[in-house]
């Protein structure tokens, strides 16, 4: 569950293709420094606990990630790491984004919306139909596939508390596919080999 949302204070290229992101910290959030925090459903390592919070995100991240597009006063959407003992209120979402997706539409759906995503082809086996993804680090059912496309529908909480209220057409996100349908395919890939 998103619990925050904040915007960036800087996003620091540096020469060896990393970043140096700095996040505003909100009021109500005390990560300290080691502690693991997603940035827009990315696992990142606060490195600095001060006010902005600062990570460093290195190329491989900005690379299978949109973290590299971020400017300054961009919105973000912060989430603790679960603790051992928390609850848990939905799918299972890691912060290992497997690729970055655009969104193709938005619609209003009742008082939601529905938003249609290109399928990355290799992503294409861990996507179905009442599956679970993560856009953004939002943990989503998904509520259609076709050829190349998934749909998620979006309730007004969501769209209100979360940065997916603010995408549109051509948005990129990042994209977690659901970690069970991810061991599922390997099993089935390599399993039969042994």
């Amino acid at each position: 569950m998103i619990a925050h949302k904040s915007t960036v204070a800087n996003a620091q290229r540096l020469a060896n293709g990393g970043i140096k992101l700095s996040i505003r910290r909100p009021a109500d959030f005390d990560p300290i420094r080691g502690d693991s925090i997603a940035v827009n459903g990315v696992c990142l390592t606060v490195v600095d606990d001060g006010d902005p919070l600062a990570f460093d995100v290195v190329p491989e991240t900005v690379n299978r990630t949109n973290l590299g597009e971020l400017r300054a006063n961009d919105a973000v959407n912060l989430e603790a790491s679960l603790r051992a003992g928390d609850p848990l209120g939905g799918h299972l979402v890691y912060g290992h984004v497997d690729a970055t997706t655009v969104v193709l539409s938005k619609a209003k759906e009742g008082e939601g919306a529905r938003l249609w995503c290109v399928t990355p082809p290799e992503l294409a086996p861990l996507i179905a139909e009442k599956g679970s993804v993560a856009l953004e680090g939002v943990s989503l059912t998904v509520a259609a596939v076709r050829e190349g496309e998934f749909a998620v529908a979006l309730i007004p909480e969501t769209l209100s508390k979360t940065t997916l209220g603010e995408v549109e057409e051509g948005s990129s996100l990042n994209l977690e596919a659901d970690p069970i349908a991810r061991y599922a395919v390997h099993a089935l890939k390599y399993g039969s080999r042994r």
